[in-house]
């Protein structure tokens, strides 16, 4: 014991932990002369496992409050008024660069506090900017990282914070900040690949429809004076297209509205409305080619994150929780809910895949299956999420040539019936006046 206490005589916490000059041998000491009834909580003795300053402090926090209950991710609201927080949300871009950087310092040896107060310097945005403000001040009152971030959980995500609780409580803060910022860089070249999956199409769409507008609205009508100065009978085609000429220019202002506040009830009913979402997804996934996509991204997400939080530390139903606060997809979340109860049953993570067959693909349940079986899970997880990764990568290249003739198609049929429907009457008049 006493050759432990020359070891670690020199491990001080670091100040803005918790205070100047504690020692664990101070620490040891707490240990010997408190009651057994307020002795940390099984697995967090503090001289046995403490791996560094912060692990130490930490562990000594929990120890004064063995007997509160920890609440992964929460925190109270922040005091910085609404208004003031406009545009501090990080996008995922931004919060896999302040994790990387936060991982590098902390791992190079900076303290926490330290490593805060160096990258807010270096934030140019005032609104992030005070975010970290609070999060130093929280610090500085000897507050643990998690939950000074739990307070601007709009800011960094739950999953964030969560995954930086558990590298607090396991002594490998930059070991999880570094797995955390893996996982949002995957996440955001996935999400990447899936928008760029879309902006063809919408643009196909976008200038057919305005094509097809322009000619109807501006065109048209400086050729229809022609046809009804000579009293010829219009075809069908053409008469349609005058309806749909007189009717824009008519009532354009009231559709241009109608449009606008559909898309915002839409929006406003997709968040507002979980069963209306849950819809919405759940029809999005039916979608050929494009429903494959959004299957393989979403699993290529769950299992990813899956691996990150096992090898993280977290227990699977813990996981199982975490997953579906993080995932937007209700369809998925449904899911991570329903797993998780199958687990507390006692009941295997691939049983509640086979009833699900239409989510988890047979590769993703059979290898689920297996890794329950050798207890190999996260790495089983982490194969998976490669696969469909590459998957989606696959699916965006060969998107364009699948929806491209469908596209063309629809370009041809509609700016055919326009050209058809001006130029038919143009002939009819040519073939009566050459008789």
């Amino acid at each position: 014991m006493k050759e432990e206490s020359k070891d670690r005589k020199d491990l001080k916490v670091k100040k803005g932990f918790w205070r100047p000059g504690l020692t664990l041998n101070y620490l040891s000491f707490l240990e010997k002369k408190t009651p057994k009834n307020l002795l940390p909580l099984p697995g967090e003795g503090i001289t046995g496992g403490a791996k560094d300053a912060h692990h130490a402090s930490y562990l000594f926090k929990r120890f004064l409050h063995a007997d509160r209950k920890v609440v992964l991710g929460s925190g109270k609201p922040s005091s910085i008024p609404f208004w003031k927080t406009i545009g501090a949300k990080y996008s995922t871009k931004e919060l896999v660069h302040f994790v990387k950087r936060l991982a590098f310092l902390i791992k190079s040896g900076v303290p926490v506090l330290e490593s805060v107060h160096l990258l807010r310097k270096q934030t140019r945005s005032s609104a992030k900017g005070r975010v970290l403000d609070g999060i130093i001040e929280d610090l500085s009152n000897g507050q643990f990282l998690s939950d000074a971030m739990a307070k601007h959980t709009k800011n960094f995500g739950a999953f964030s914070i969560n995954v930086v609780k558990v590298g607090e409580m396991s002594g490998s803060l930059s070991i999880n900040l570094t797995y955390l910022a893996e996982e949002l860089h995957k996440r955001h070249v996935l999400q990447r690949k899936l928008l760029g999956a879309l902006v063809y199409p919408a643009f196909i769409t976008i200038a057919t429809i305005g094509v097809a507008t322009m000619l109807t609205v501006y065109i048209f009508p400086k050729v229809m004076p022609i046809f009804t100065s000579l009293n010829v009978t219009l075809p069908l085609t053409t008469q349609i297209l005058l309806f749909v000429s007189n009717f824009l220019q008519a009532y354009w202002g009231t559709i241009f509205l109608a449009v606008l506040v559909s898309i915002a009830v839409f929006i406003f009913a997709v968040k507002k409305f979980p069963k209306f979402h849950y819809l919405i997804a759940s029809a999005v996934l039916r979608f050929p080619i494009f429903g494959t996509l959004v299957l393989h991204y979403n699993v290529a997400n769950f299992c990813r994150t899956f691996s990150l939080l096992l090898k993280s530390g977290f227990g699977v139903v813990e996981s199982c929780s975490i997953i579906a606060d993080s995932t937007n997809n209700p369809v998925y979340k449904e899911q991570c809910n329903l797993i998780r109860e199958r687990i507390i049953r006692g009941e295997r993570i691939s049983k509640q895949m086979e009833e699900s067959q239409r989510l988890f693909p047979d590769i993703v349940r059979h290898m689920t299956a297996i890794g329950e079986s050798s207890g190999n899970l996260s790495d089983t997880f982490m194969y998976l999420s490669e696969h469909y990764e590459s998957e989606v990568d696959d699916l965006v290249k060969n998107l364009s040539n699948s929806i491209e003739p469908v596209l063309m198609i629809f370009m041809g049929l509609v700016v055919g019936f326009v050209a058809v429907s001006v130029i038919t009457p143009i002939y009819e008049i040519t073939q009566s006046l050459q008789r």
